[in-house]
């Protein structure tokens, strides 16, 4: 049982005194959190980083819908604090044993009036951050929350520079802002592309947002263990340099959250660095949630896959089968059109190449039916067939082949946002892909929300996204989230929860009227969305211009990049997704993709600024043998590369992919420099990246 903490808060100490205040700090000691109460009985907490003040003044509390607010009138207990020292292991991901050190503080508050009412605040804090959640504890004067809104503060002390995207309740699929946190404009933020289902409310942010102060401290605001409950969005107070939480609604009902008690919200988390690359190092968002549930997953191998999918983005194929412009309207003519992808002899060409490339999956879009229909109309509902597959593709084929070849189909579902169709048909749908081992899927959530009035972000899907992954675990299936709600750590608790999209990707260098990622997008994810989890950004594209199909359109970054972000932008799934022809016909570059890991033992960050630039190494789980990523934005800059993370006493065999002499992301993207050096523990190098370039390196003991 936990004891009391010396301090107790109640009404005669607060007669006696306007503020009272206790406190717990890291197992290092540079970060403390402080408890505070004050006069009228509302609580806040402060928060120092090397004694210097990082949130000042932050109060909390609930806003309820036909009960009175959670906001003040407490009387409070805190609990002595705990230390706890575990280290857990990782199944796959990027790095094998996890420490998940830090001290747990129970508060405890009641109201003095007759209610009575309770609520707890549980804070841990760690070396590189702290995580804190509300508990509502099961009580006689409050049995259902209605949560009309969350008011969790977070005041700064600083006016930090800001990496941001809109709180867009609908998606995330936004360019980066750069600004003073003074500057924050989201309500006034324009996409740059048509995005249809995108909503901004009010000048806010989604999480993670990520602050770098003029002293060094880096700060990234995110939550973890989102469950049965709405997303956070945070609401900026540029006058103030504050944010406060603003969770995401419905049309359709006044609250936002809507739970039974007892019951516990997600973490609030705030990860606190003196540099860059630590953030990436983090792992507080994953220790902030449960352990494992699911127990044995060796069922699911991390892999590399092509698939059908950049040439339906560049206009090659198309997803659907038979629409066609008939008297000036589009009309499925129920026969095929000669422009459909996901066909037998198709897959099976991708099947053959990735046979041939260690490439462990194929991914098959726009097999089955429904696509006619997909968006933009109403009537979606019962529009998608997850288990009958168009006439051109053969299923039980194209499975057969696939498992000859030693080779995985990953299957694809496109809900098209009808929540309620998938719903009705998973089950199904997840016993067609067992029947045929197959183990992963790709799900998408393009358009509006059906049923009307839900946001991507609410409390509604919140649970959509969490029942598809779990019950998906029941067929052992693994989940590869499009159009999905935040990553939160949840990778740990149901370790089927693989990766998703959830920012702006790269099918956006496609087809999208403003140009594509600009070179500072990647610098920028990887210190922002990249610390919520695993991405599947979809690299490896080796036709940067595509002239030959998309004459306004290119992804702008060099070749050596897209080489780059099969180490830098993790995921235990990554596509090499441009088209067959193009790896076919540049085997040299196409090796690096052969020869990368995708499932690691360990990981270091070796420099890098948020916006910039970043270097990551990882080791390989199976091999041991290390590949290394660099990439930067608009600017050419030298990098310099310590192999001090090698094992001593050994030569390494490195093949570097590194920018050529006149390589730039625009003017000459297929500038390429390969080359074999021998390499060993406390070497360095010097490595000039080209404008919106890259390094990729593989080592290999030698011997």
């Amino acid at each position: 049982m936990k004891k009391l903490l010396v301090l107790v808060f109640s009404l005669s100490t607060l007669l006696a005194c306007s503020v009272a205040s206790s406190g717990v700090s890291s197992p290092d000691e540079n970060i403390k959190v402080n408890f505070h109460l004050n006069e009228i009985g509302k609580f806040f907490y402060t928060i120092t980083y090397k004694d210097k003040a990082i949130i000042d003044t932050s109060f909390v509390g609930f806003e309820l819908i036909d009960a009175p607010n959670l906001t003040k009138g407490f009387i409070a207990k805190v609990r002595k604090p705990e230390e706890v020292n575990e280290t857990w292991q990782m199944p796959w991901g990027e790095q094998l044993n996890v420490v998940n050190h830090y001290n747990e503080v129970l508060v405890e508050l009641q109201e003095r009036d007759s209610l009575q009412r309770k609520i707890n605040l549980v804070f841990r804090v760690f070396n590189d951050g702290v995580g804190f959640r509300y508990e509502f504890p099961q009580q006689p004067n409050l049995k259902t929350a209605f949560i009309k809104e969350e008011h969790t503060d977070f005041n700064l002390t600083k006016d930090y520079k800001t990496f941001w995207i809109p709180g867009d309740w609908d998606i995330y699929e936004h360019l980066y802002s750069t600004t003073k946190l003074s500057e924050i404009d989201a309500k006034s933020y324009i996409p740059r592309t048509n995005l249809a289902q995108s909503y901004i409310p009010d000048n806010a942010v989604n999480t993670p947002v990520t602050l770098v102060g003029d002293d060094g401290l880096h700060l990234s605001f995110h939550e973890a263990a989102l469950v049965d409950y709405s997303g956070m969005t945070l609401k900026v107070d540029t006058q103030n340099l504050s944010f406060k939480s603003q969770l995401v609604g419905s049309q359709n009902t006044e609250y936002k959250v809507k739970r039974e008690l007892p019951f516990h919200t997600p973490w609030r988390a705030i990860q606190i660095t003196d540099n860059a690359p630590d953030l990436i190092i983090s792992n507080l968002i994953v220790n902030l949630n449960e352990p494992n549930k699911l127990g044995d997953v060796s069922w699911f191998t991390p892999m590399k896959y092509t698939g059908v999918w950049w040439e339906m983005h560049l206009g090659k194929s198309s997803w659907d089968y038979g629409m066609e412009m008939v008297d000036g309207k589009w009309t499925d003519t129920g026969k095929a059109h000669g422009k459909h992808g996901a066909t037998t002899e198709n897959v099976k060409r991708f099947i053959d190449f990735s046979a041939k490339n260690n490439i462990g999956g194929v991914l098959v879009e726009g097999w089955n039916t429904g696509w006619e229909r997909w968006i933009g109309f109403e009537d979606r509902e019962g529009v998608f067939d997850f288990v009958t597959p168009y006439p051109d593709y053969n299923l039980e084929e194209v499975t057969a082949y696939a498992k000859e070849k030693g080779v995985q189909i990953i299957m694809h579902h496109e809900t098209s946002a009808a929540t309620e169709t998938y719903e009705k048909q998973q089950d199904t749908a997840y016993a067609l892909m067992q029947k045929y081992g197959m183990h992963a899927v790709k799900s998408g959530y393009v358009g509006k929300i059906l049923p009307k009035g839900e946001y991507h972000h609410g409390q509604y899907m919140v649970n959509q996204y969490n029942k598809a992954a779990i019950k998906a675990a029941k067929y052992k299936v693994v989940v590869n989230a499009h159009e999905p709600i935040k990553a939160t750590g949840l990778r740990r608790t149901y370790p089927n929860i693989i990766s998703r999209e959830g920012l702006r990707g790269q099918e956006f260098n496609a087809w999208a009227g403003d140009g594509g990622n600009p070179p500072e997008h990647l610098p920028i994810v990887a210190f922002t969305r990249m610390l919520a989890g695993p991405i599947d950004f979809t690299p490896g594209i080796f036709n940067i211009k595509f002239d030959e199909y998309r004459k306004d359109n290119q992804v702008n970054t060099t070749l050596a990049q897209q080489l780059a972000l099969y180490v830098v932008i993790y995921s235990p799934v990554q596509m090499a997704a441009d088209l067959v022809e193009h790896y076919e016909a540049n085997p040299a570059p196409l090796q690096f993709i052969k020869d990368v890991g995708v499932d690691w033992s360990e990981t270091k960050v070796l420099n890098g600024e948020v916006g910039d630039f970043v270097t990551i190494a990882r080791k390989e789980k199976t091999t041991g043998n290390w590949f290394l990523g660099s990439i930067t934005d608009e600017n050419s800059r030298e990098i310099e590369i310590n192999f001090n993370f090698l094992e001593a006493n050994k030569i390494y065999e490195a093949k570097v992919y590194r920018d050529g002499n006149n390589a730039h992301w625009n003017n000459n993207p297929l500038d390429i420099i390969i080359e074999t050096l021998e390499i060993k523990k406390g070497d360095s190098k010097v490595i000039k990246l080209a404008e919106g370039g890259g390094l990729a390196i593989s080592l290999k003991k030698k011997n």
